[in-house]
């Protein structure tokens, strides 16, 4: 199993109390934002943001890291590296509840030495191999996209794991294991992840959105909208989260339905047709993809390329911002997927939408005023 050296990596929208009028603007600026010239409105407001205290069994690293993973080796531990930003939601969960659990902390602290970045922050790093970076330049170098990001060092310093988004305690817990174990050295996360998964017979949730032809590399060639490719199992229950509350949402739809949009069975032996015009199995192209959690939306612009994926728990307005940050080709001029989706939320706001970073629904009914 190749290991991935350290640095190769080089609104949810709420309508205000009596303003329909806003639902029809809104419906509208999915088709143009960013490119739109702003409706004079009352500020919408910015909600769902929170913000937690760092676990104090985090180590207290000079990040440098060389020394770091050297120390956590002689322990017999690992490193763990996590990226977070202030307010953000997906951090307090994973904070609040993952690391919280009396288990799931006694074996992160058992096998790992946790070390904290704030992608925005300045601090000085010297990484594996002794280049220095600030926080936020040591972050853009990763690409972070997500916060939490989890990055986890092997004894050389190299990224055994990496996770991109919040992992709900259950996967997580898999996904620790995985590192701790060394399993890094026998399998690809895909196949570890998958085979924990419970595979009795089961169906897919169905949408009328995906389209029945699995020959990838037809659908590309036959338009020019982006693909949308949802790796799902059966008895899945973020999967009928994201059917049930994230996909039920009309602007969601709206936003999906300017796509092609698939949907594998990341267990399934039926064949399908890739990009690149192989015969492969659902499931193998899962294991090509690495795709070690369900569901993931794999996107490709219209000649196939993979340009972002959505690969952990995320709710309407994330989703909804990746959709439109493929949608409008925004990763060619912003790659900084976190700077893109607050320019996106400020604008929303400015035409008077509140924008709920921890919400499901986009349009809330109106509250009623005595």
């Amino acid at each position: 199993m190749e290991i991935v050296n350290f640095l190769d990596f080089p609104a949810s929208i709420n309508n205000k109390p009596g303003e329909s009028m806003k639902k029809i603007l809104f419906f509208m600026l999915l088709a143009v934002i960013p490119h739109t010239s702003l409706v004079a409105a009352e500020q919408g407001a910015y909600l769902g943001a929170e913000s937690s205290e760092m676990p104090d069994w985090f180590k207290e690293s000079f990040l440098e890291f060389e020394e770091d993973v050297a120390e956590a080796a002689a322990d017999n531990k690992r490193i763990m590296i996590y990226f977070h930003q202030e307010g953000c939601p997906y951090c307090a969960k994973l904070v609040n509840e993952n690391f919280k659990d009396p288990a799931l902390k006694a074996y992160v602290q058992e096998h790992f030495d946790g070390i904290q970045i704030n992608m925005w922050g300045d601090r000085e790093i010297v990484s594996v191999g002794g280049k220095s970076f600030t926080e936020k330049t040591f972050a853009a170098a990763l690409k972070v996209q997500y916060t939490p990001t989890m990055l986890f060092l092997n004894e050389q310093g190299k990224v055994a794991l990496r996770l991109n988004g919040y992992y709900p305690p259950q996967q997580f817990r898999q996904a620790l294991k995985y590192v701790a174990q060394k399993e890094e050295l026998n399998q690809s996360f895909n196949e570890f992840m998958l085979a924990k998964q419970d595979t009795r017979e089961g169906t897919l949730i169905h949408e009328d959105f995906f389209l029945k032809q699995h020959n990838l590399q037809q659908i590309l060639n036959s338009s020019s909208k982006p693909l949308a490719i949802y790796f799902e199992t059966a008895n899945c229950s973020e999967c009928e989260t994201l059917h049930n509350r994230v996909l039920s949402d009309p602007p969601t739809r709206a936003l999906v339905n300017k796509m092609n949009n698939v949907q594998l069975n990341a267990h399934s032996n039926q064949l399908l047709i890739t990009p690149e015009g192989d015969q492969l199995s659902h499931k193998d192209y899962a294991k090509k993809l690495n795709i070690g959690y369900t569901p993931s939306v794999v996107l490709l612009d219209s000649s196939g390329q993979e340009v972002h994926r959505m690969d952990g728990f995320l709710k309407t307005f994330h989703f909804q911002s990746s959709l439109d940050y493929v949608l409008e080709r925004a990763y060619l001029e912003q790659p900084s997927f976190q700077r893109y989706i607050s320019a996106r939320g400020e604008k929303l706001r400015e035409m008077g939408f509140d924008t709920d970073i921890w919400g499901y629904q986009s349009f809330h009914p109106a509250e009623t005023k005595e």
